[in-house]
């Protein structure tokens, strides 16, 4: 009787798995492979991406992937003879949405929502300050966490060259509303709804006046209106942060760190493995991607056996194929070698949380039988 890998049994323990990294390890094929996987195997999934690639959405057989909810054909499946047990619901976050709707949830009039979401300033906040994605990514699971349609959520989280940005985002979100600078702006900001810098210190009246020249006093008339209809809002915000964290510490959610086999990416997962056991969530697995394996045959060719190789294939090559042929097969060994003892440092400071090998593939996950390749292996541990 085969036995069940770790990652099937975290993936049978989870409601909700949240895929996290680096840029560029694979983490949002990592995502849809793994809801695919499930899906094919009985579960209703949503998967929720961060701008996911074009050939993923061509790979489930869809135009595009967007902010609407998304039911993957079954017939899709059925064209690579595969019967999809369960559902897949697929979509992309959509930041300003999100916060939109927070906006709405919170403000104890819908005048004052209304007055906040036309302001000119909240564009650029709800869709490129610094944290907002990552918070609303974790918002927007909140949201669906307990929707009845589903049975498990798969969270792609955004691409980012620090995956502790998605851990500290609500913190952040209220450490920005609750700043010093925020306080300023509503002591000047006056019930008549004019800027009055008479009431702020000294130094900092003369910093905004220097700053209104520059950008034009409706500029900062803009920013303190702004702040202060956010303002109205900092309660509920406050109290959905401490949900949100409170939601990340749950025991049917699991976080699935996603790297490569180089050195910086698993620097950064095993840090963000230790912030997630200092702030009590659930490091569920490790999946390496992109894993070289060296040629079977166990040592390099020599020149004289690629030689043989090329003549057996009747092959018309250049005078120096061969050499160069032996070349790329040592290399391919030197560097499944690095790998190998990189992987070894992962392990040696992973504790219990299993580690899933995945090779590198020789192109792209393009289609539907590609991903649930991966996502199978996944659950059979890797490879």
């Amino acid at each position: 009787m085969p036995t069940t890998s770790a990652f099937a049994k975290l993936l049978d323990s989870s409601r909700v798995l949240v895929t996290v990294g680096a840029g560029g390890v694979g983490k949002t094929t990592t995502a849809a492979a793994i809801a695919t996987a499930a899906a094919r195997s009985g579960r209703r999934v949503l998967c929720l991406t961060i701008d996911p690639a074009k050939r993923l959405a061509q790979a489930l057989g869809l135009d595009m992937i967007g902010s609407e909810e998304a039911v993957v054909d079954k017939a899709h499946f059925q064209k690579s003879g595969v019967e999809l047990q369960g559902s897949l619901t697929v979509m992309m976050l959509d930041t300003k949405t999100t916060f939109d709707a927070l906006v709405r949830k919170y403000s104890s009039t819908r005048e004052k929502a209304d007055k906040l979401l036309s302001n000119k300033l909240y564009k650029y906040v709800s869709t490129s300050l610094a944290g907002t994605q990552e918070y609303m990514a974790v918002e927007k699971l909140v949201a669906v966490k307990d929707d009845p349609r589903f049975d498990l959520v798969v969270l792609d989280t955004p691409p980012t060259s620090n995956a502790l940005d998605f851990l500290d985002a609500p913190e952040r979100l209220v450490s920005a509303l609750d700043s010093v600078t925020m306080k300023w702006f509503l002591t000047a900001f006056q019930t008549s709804g004019k800027l009055s810098l008479n009431l702020l210190a000294k130094s900092a009246s003369v910093v905004l006046k220097g700053i209104g020249k520059i950008t034009g006093g409706g500029f900062l008339e803009a920013m303190a209106e702004f702040i202060t209809e956010l303002n109205d809002l900092f309660g509920g915000f406050k109290e959905r942060a401490r949900i949100v964290e409170k939601t990340l510490r749950s025991d049917d959610v699991a976080f699935v760190l996603v790297t490569s086999p180089a050195p910086m990416s698993i620097r950064e997962v095993l840090y963000f493995a230790e912030r997630l056991d200092e702030s009590g969530m659930r490091a569920g697995s490790i999946i390496v991607n992109r894993m070289r394996v060296a040629p079977e045959g166990g040592s390099p060719v020599t020149v004289a056996e690629a030689k043989a190789a090329i003549a057996e294939g009747k092959l018309a090559l250049d005078e120096d194929a061969a050499a160069r042929v032996a070349q790329a097969h040592a290399d391919a060994f030197k560097l499944a070698a690095l790998d190998a003892s990189h992987l070894r440092a992962l392990e040696g400071r992973a504790g219990n949380t299993p580690i899933v090998r995945i090779r590198e593939r020789p192109s792209d996950v393009n289609d539907v039988s590609m991903l649930l390749t991966l996502g199978e292996l996944m659950l059979a541990g890797g490879e």
